[in-house]
């Protein structure tokens, strides 16, 4: 596909079952001058169990700002081209954007073919609310951080929804159960659209505890949805609560619970010794 007006292709692969990269997607991925894939190994093995023989770019985190320039120029050049990740929707917690704002800055016509987002796909199937919903991708690997981060989100009355991988799961329910409270209402989705494909779903002391009880429950990669707050006063609640545990480490816990209930308009009560 060699053309005056060339266009940068952003196509979703499967997240597990391969019938699910789309008839559309797979014209694309064969008339296109080239892919840019994030693990050009992976992406080669999906293309052969379609047939399709392409040629390669490498484009990941650690060469994209340099490598989108070069993407820009073939582009420019009159070649359509492809990007792709390793499973499904590109620049969805993957690398990507940075090739994305180099080829609209330039003029480049950028067009989606949809398919596969884990995020979406584990949301379809929560039985959360999805009207509204917060993505936050994955936390930070090390604890401190990532109840900072969980802590910053406490008030949140949109659905949360994470990326989680084997290793740090238990930690990170663990770390959710402490932050929003063990009765708050989740979902764990495992393995989507694969052969040993889960959903859970409870309060998080609950999904914390099968987790910890079943170690099949511990492989794969996760998406964990959490629902958000469920009023004004439940709100306020949960940010007074996030107030007072940062408070309260330079403040005494009566001082810091009377600040924290000032600042976010929650009953004192409902945050002192919490």
């Amino acid at each position: 596909m060699s053309t005056a007006a060339a266009t940068l292709y952003v196509v979703a692969t499967p997240i597990g079952n391969l019938a699910d990269l789309s008839p559309r997607a797979q014209e694309v991925l064969r008339t296109v001058a080239a892919i840019c894939a994030e693990d050009t190994r992976h992406t080669g093995q999906l293309l052969s169990h379609f047939g399709i023989s392409k040629p390669l770019v490498a484009l990941h985190d650690h060469n994209e700002e340099a490598m989108a320039q070069r993407v820009v120029a073939r582009l420019q050049g009159g070649e359509s081209l492809a990007v792709v990740s390793d499973a499904g929707t590109p620049l969805v917690s993957d690398p990507g954007f940075r090739l994305v704002r180099a080829a609209r800055a330039a003029g480049i016509k950028v067009s989606p073919v949809p398919g596969a987002c884990a995020a979406i796909a584990a949301l379809s199937v929560a039985g959360l609310p999805s009207d509204r919903f917060l993505f936050e991708g994955f936390l930070p690997a090390k604890g401190a951080a990532r109840r900072d981060r969980l802590q910053r989100l406490a008030g949140e009355t949109a659905t949360l929804v994470f990326y989680e991988s084997s290793h740090r799961i238990e930690e990170s329910l663990a770390d959710m159960v402490a932050v929003f409270g063990a009765e708050r209402p989740a979902v764990i989705a495992r393995e989507l659209t694969k052969l040993f494909e889960t959903v859970l779903d409870g309060d998080l002391a609950d999904l914390l505890a099968q987790v910890q009880a079943d170690p099949n429950q511990r492989k794969g990669e996760f998406v964990v949805m959490v629902q958000g707050v469920g009023d004004d006063e439940a709100g306020k609640i949960a940010e007074g609560r996030r107030l007072y545990a940062k408070l309260n480490e330079h403040l005494p816990p009566s001082t810091a619970a009377k600040l924290a209930a000032e600042l976010s308009g929650a009953p004192r009560k409902a945050l002192y010794g919490q």
